[in-house]
């Protein structure tokens, strides 16, 4: 893990996943769903493939698809990925480490966006990788870095911050 004061800055993969076997899939869309309530083509993660033993950690990957909502639109003729879906996807992540700890999953809404960048596009047919790191977490809320990779790139980063609802 790097350590750093914002991940603004940061141009460098957010975790070291050179010893994870990114092309496995343990987790699929039913099993992130007991997490997170999110459902349709509002669920954006469509495998976990690593956290941490200790939930504070986590990569994931959103497989961006043509048949996606935004692709008609977000721009006719050249479809990219828009940054506050990128951003959402990494929300979501949080929100799934943040649920791994407790005994009944908590319905926590995306709060904050701190210190984002977007450095790459992200076009249908490509996977987008998602990396997330806690920052801190308690009871009610978390803070995460999270971070989005494509075509070996880093796609953007940022801090969210979620807070439970129930």
């Amino acid at each position: 893990m790097l350590e750093r004061v914002g991940i603004d800055g940061l141009k460098e993969p957010l975790l070291d996943y050179s010893a994870i076997d990114i092309a496995a899939r343990p987790i699929g869309r039913t099993e992130i769903g007991n997490y997170i309530p999110h459902r349709d083509q509002f669920a954006l993660l469509d495998h976990i493939i690593w956290d941490a033993p200790t939930g504070a950690q986590g990569i994931a990957i959103w497989n961006v698809g043509m048949e996606e909502f935004w692709v008609k639109g977000h721009f006719p003729g050249m479809p990219l990925l828009p940054g506050v879906l990128m951003v959402e996807a990494g929300a979501q992540l949080g929100a799934y480490l943040f649920n791994l700890r407790w005994e009944r999953p908590k319905v926590a809404a995306f709060t904050r966006i701190e210190s984002c960048v977007f450095r790459a596009s992200v076009q249908p047919g490509d996977e987008l990788l998602i990396l997330a790191n806690e920052v801190n977490v308690n009871e009610r809320r978390f803070v995460s870095d999270v971070q989005g990779l494509v075509r070996g790139k880093v796609a953007f980063g940022a801090r969210i911050s979620g807070m439970t609802l129930t």
